[in-house]
Formats: C-alpha cells, sequence, structure tokens
C-alpha cells in the first residue's frame, strides 16, 4: 500500500500505533490488525476499516441540463433500509427535479447553483448509519437572468 501508509515513528513511544491511509480506496476496506512487542510484551488490536464511496455519472466536468447520477455506496455487510441525500446541509427530497433510489440520487436538469457540498446518508438493518460528501461542481452560467449588460464607452466590460 506505499506510498499511501504511515506509520507515527515519534508517536510509537507514547504508545500510538496508528495506521494512516491517505488517500482510502474501496479496496482498502476490511479488517486491520497490529501486533507491538515490547520487552517481553506483545499487544495487539484489531480495527475494521469500512469505506464509503460516492461517485458521479457521467464523471466530472457536469455541463448544466445534462441529467446525472449520483451513487453512494458503501462496504457494509447489513441490508440497506435507508438513503437520505442533503445538500449544503440541507435534506433534499424526490420531486420534478430529483430522484432517489437505493442509494443513488438523480439531477435531471442540473443548475450552477445544485453545485456544493452532497452528502449521502445509508441506513442499514443493523441501524448502522454511515455517510460520505461530494462536493460538485457543474459548469454552467451563472450571471445576470437579463442578457443585455450595459457598458460606458471607453470602459471595460464583464
Amino acid at each position: 500500500m506505499r506510498p499511501r501508509v504511515s506509520v507515527q515513528d515519534s508517536a510509537l513511544r507514547n504508545g500510538n500505533f496508528s495506521l494512516r491511509i491517505d488517500p482510502v480506496r474501496s479496496d482498502d476496506a476490511g479488517l486491520y490488525e497490529a501486533h507491538v512487542a515490547y520487552n517481553t510484551e506483545v499487544q495487539s488490536c484489531q480495527v475494521e476499516l469500512g469505506v464509503v464511496t460516492v461517485t458521479l455519472s457521467p464523471p466530472s466536468p457536469v455541463v448544466e441540463n445534462e441529467p446525472l447520477l449520483l451513487s453512494c455506496n458503501s462496504s457494509h455487510r447489513a441490508s440497506l433500509v435507508g438513503t437520505r441525500w442533503f445538500h449544503n446541509g440541507h435534506p433534499v427530497l424526490s420531486s420534478g427535479a430529483f430522484c432517489s433510489l437505493h442509494g443513488t440520487f438523480c439531477i435531471l436538469r442540473p443548475t450552477a447553483s445544485d453545485s456544493g457540498s452532497w452528502h449521502c446518508q445509508l441506513r442499514y438493518a443493523d441501524n448502522e448509519i454511515v455517510s460520505a460528501t461530494h462536493n460538485l461542481q457543474i459548469l454552467g452560467f451563472d450571471g445576470p437572468t437579463n442578457p443585455v449588460v450595459y457598458a460606458a464607452a471607453g470602459s471595460a466590460a464583464d
């Protein structure tokens, strides 16, 4: 897994034998086990890493008015019982512009105002809740609604 993993050598003296993985990939999910020997003593621990992914179809960049699909998946093994989506911290419900089904969320005619933080929350049968965030960027015209712009002769116009 090199060069994505590291251990803080300076922290080992204080009993911290943490493993850092950056960036985490979907196939990193699973059980991790550590054994540390000091003199005649052996300490061990197990940690399970679950991974949540949000994928965008079509991939970035997304252009205004082209339908897009956000998918939220987790390595959690229990049955998925519910999915909630949030845009910039506010819950988003299915409507004429949005649809949601089994961890996926579609935006039929995205606009520049749909850019920002999209957060999915997955709820499982064992009451586990996992979530992930995707920063969505949509290319489009974010200017005045009136396409006529006046500028004084001799000045600059944007």
